[in-house]
């Protein structure tokens, strides 16, 4: 079997242009956010189904059906399978990927990178964003291998950044690997991920700007590196009112 893991709904459409075969898997939860313990499966989706409920509005079931089943699927990867990760470099899909490779860690699965390409420097935060079909297949042409010690460090980056261990990602930030470019960078953002957005949003809005449509595009200048979408930021200023 062969299996895409997307990082969003966003990307189905062009990756479908594609061509590439294999089963579709969309991430649409948002791990760099809400409670990631080490419950037994059902227990944690539970958990994050009652967080997006509370902090989205989004329905119980409906988060179960759109989002749990959906990267459940994961546990049906076996040996000899494919698996390519598309995941762009910022904490945001950083987290989830290191969530996907924690489960996929013992499926003995070939798992490979997919990462944006032809960015610049000034763009290394804003990923598969303007990527059409043809560019996504330029990434497919690039895609690396991770290696079983790639996916060791990836799962315990998960487990690092859920247990919000800061010698472990600090330690593991000095890792280097072609699977993860940008991870020291990353890794400094994740140490800070509980103050540092709060701060950037209230300089922000201490320099005179109060509404999302301003504050956002403001924020992905200076903090990109969270990869948070206009949700995050809105409910950080929410709640600094």
């Amino acid at each position: 079997m062969i299996y895409h893991v997307l990082p969003g709904d966003a990307h189905v459409e062009e990756f479908r242009k594609t061509g590439l075969e294999g089963e579709v898997i969309v991430f649409r939860d948002v791990l760099i956010t809400g409670p990631i313990d080490h419950a037994p499966a059902e227990e944690f989706w539970d958990r994050r189904a009652r967080f997006v409920l509370s902090e989205y509005g989004e329905d119980e079931i409906v988060f179960q059906e759109k989002v749990a089943d959906e990267l459940l699927k994961l546990s049906d990867v076996n040996e000899g399978d494919e698996v390519f990760l598309w995941f762009e470099y910022e904490l945001f899909c950083s987290v989830n990927m290191w969530f996907c490779l924690d489960r996929l860690q013992d499926s003995l699965a070939d798992i490979f990178r997919i990462a944006p390409s032809n960015v610049s420097p000034d763009d290394v935060w804003k990923g598969f964003g303007d990527h059409a079909a043809e560019d996504l297949l330029s990434c497919f042409e690039s895609r690396i291998q991770f290696g079983k010690k790639d996916i060791e460090i990836g799962a315990r980056l998960w487990r690092a950044f859920a247990e919000r261990d800061s010698e472990q990602l600090e330690d593991l930030g000095n890792y280097r690997s072609a699977c993860f470019p940008f991870l020291k960078e990353v890794c400094e953002a994740a140490l800070e991920i509980d103050t540092r957005p709060a701060e950037i949003v209230r300089e922000i809005m201490g320099s005179g700007l109060d509404d999302i449509e301003t504050v956002f595009p403001e924020f992905q200048k200076r903090a990109g590196v969270y990869g948070f979408g206009d949700l995050q930021v809105m409910r950080i200023m929410e709640n600094l009112n």
